[in-house]
Parts: C-alpha cells; sequence; structure tokens
C-alpha cells in the first residue's frame, strides 16, 4: 500500500461556492477532504468502468466473428507473430 498523499488545493470563485454547498451542515459532506476523496474515487471507478466497456466491445466484436475468419496457429507460431511484433 502506497503512503498517504497530503494535495493544497486553492479552489476559488463558483468552484468555492459548489464546494461549500456539499460540505458541512447542508451538504453531503462533512469536510473537504472526504468531498475530494469521493471525486476521486468517482473518477478512478469511471476510469475503470471504461476500460471494461472498451475490453467487452472488443471480445464481443472478436467472438461475433464468423468461424472462416478463425485461423489454427499452434503456440510456437503464435509465440513468434508475438515476438516479431514487439520489435
Amino acid at each position: 500500500m502506497s503512503k498517504p498523499m497530503t494535495l493544497n488545493v486553492r479552489v476559488t470563485g463558483a468552484l468555492s461556492d459548489f464546494i461549500a454547498l456539499n460540505v458541512g451542515e447542508d451538504g453531503l459532506y462533512e469536510n473537504v477532504s472526504e468531498y475530494v476523496r469521493d471525486l476521486i474515487r468517482r473518477d478512478k471507478e469511471r476510469i475503470e468502468r471504461e476500460a471494461f466497456e472498451t475490453l467487452k466491445a472488443e471480445l464481443q466484436r472478436a467472438f461475433s466473428a464468423p468461424d472462416s475468419a478463425f485461423v489454427e496457429v499452434d503456440r510456437d507460431e503464435l509465440l513468434a507473430r508475438i515476438r516479431s511484433q514487439r520489435t
């Protein structure tokens, strides 16, 4: 597990007002740190969800190809193809 990180962020104007609406007695969060952590978690989840959707779409495309599109290869041939693509 990585060590804790301290961040200092200056927010003014409309952004500051928006944060104030979401923090404190009238807001959903007790403090700004809790709010920022939740925003980061949600962004992380969004990025992971997008990556999963991309993978899912690629797999659906691969498995929907007609049987004639598949070419049988043995392990050694597959490894040789992979090695040639790296160079």
